[in-house]
C-alpha cells in the first residue's frame, strides 16, 4: 500500500500542532544519480502527502521549514532552483489546497525572494483566508533567532514610544511579537534524514515540544512515516516541567 492510500489512522493522542523540519532532499537524489533538483521536486510531492495525510489525520497546524535563512547561503543554482519551484506551486497548487479547507500562512522574511514570488504568497494566504480545516505554515527564509531579535526590537520600539512599560513584558506579551504570533505552540517537531537538531527552527516555540527524528530523507516520507510519529508522540508523558500525578 503506498503512502497516499494509507487509510487514516486512530491517535488516543493527536497533537494540535506538528512542525516538520524537511531534510534530506539532496542526500535522497544523489544515492540515485540524480540531479539535485529531482530531490527537491520529490521533496515537494512529499510536501503534498504529508498535507493530505494531516488532514485526515485531524491535525490542525502543520508548519513545514521550507527554506532557512541559512538556505541563501547556498550555491545560486540550488537557490534558483528553490525560488523557481516554489513559485510554481504558489501558482499552481494553491487552488488545491483551498478544494481541501487548507489555509495556508507563511512566517520569514519575505522581502529577501522576488517580487513575484512575494506577491503569490501574499494573493495564497488571503485566497485561503477563510479555511479551516488545516493550517499550513510555510516557514521560508525563517530562522529562529532572526524571529526572536525582531521581537525584542519590536518590545524595545513599543517602549519608547511608551505604548508598552518594560514590566509589563512576560512571555505571553512576548510571544505575541513573534511570527508565529496567534499560533499554538508546536507539540511535536519531526525532522528527517538522520540528522539530530532544530537547526535555527522555532527556538522559543519548541521550548516543550516533543522532538522525534527520523532516518528516512525527506521524499520518502509519506503517510505511513506521519502515522508513526504520531503513535510516537502519543506515547510520550508530556509534564512541562512538573512531575507526574
Amino acid at each position: 500500500m503506498s503512502g497516499s492510500d494509507h487509510p487514516a489512522t486512530a491517535h488516543t493522542c493527536l497533537p494540535e500542532h506538528v512542525a516538520i523540519i524537511m531534510d534530506g532532499n539532496g542526500r535522497w537524489a544523489s544515492t540515485r544519480g540524480l540531479p539535485l533538483l529531482a530531490g527537491h521536486r520529490a521533496g515537494a510531492e512529499a510536501v503534498q502527502r504529508t498535507v493530505r495525510a494531516a488532514t485526515a489525520r485531524g491535525v490542525r497546524w502543520l508548519t513545514l521549514y521550507a527554506f532557512s535563512s541559512e538556505n541563501w547561503r547556498r550555491a545560486p543554482g540550488e537557490v534558483a532552483d528553490l525560488t523557481s519551484l516554489l513559485r510554481y506551486y504558489l501558482r499552481h497548487k494553491v487552488a488545491e489546497l483551498s478544494r481541501e479547507g487548507v489555509r495556508l500562512r507563511i512566517i520569514g522574511d519575505l522581502a529577501r525572494f522576488p517580487r513575484d514570488i512575494q506577491e503569490e504568497a501574499r494573493r495564497a494566504e488571503e485566497v485561503t483566508r477563510g479555511n479551516t480545516r488545516l493550517v499550513l505554515v510555510l516557514a521560508l527564509s525563517y530562522g529562529g533567532r532572526a524571529d526572536i531579535v525582531q521581537a525584542a526590537t519590536r518590545m524595545a520600539q513599543a517602549v519608547a514610544r511608551g505604548d508598552l512599560r518594560a514590566d509589563q513584558i512576560d512571555e505571553a506579551v512576548f510571544a505575541g511579537a513573534l511570527l508565529t504570533a496567534g499560533m499554538p505552540d508546536p507539540d511535536l517537531v519531526v525532522r528527517t534524514s538522520g540528522e539530530c537538531r532544530l537547526s535555527n527552527f522555532l527556538l522559543w516555540q519548541s521550548a516543550y515540544a516533543e522532538l522525534v527524528f527520523l532516518d528516512i530523507p525527506w521524499p520518502d516520507f509519506d503517510a505511513t512515516h506521519f502515522d508513526a510519529v504520531l503513535d510516537i508522540y502519543s506515547r510520550r508523558e508530556r509534564r512541562f516541567g512538573a512531575r507526574p500525578a
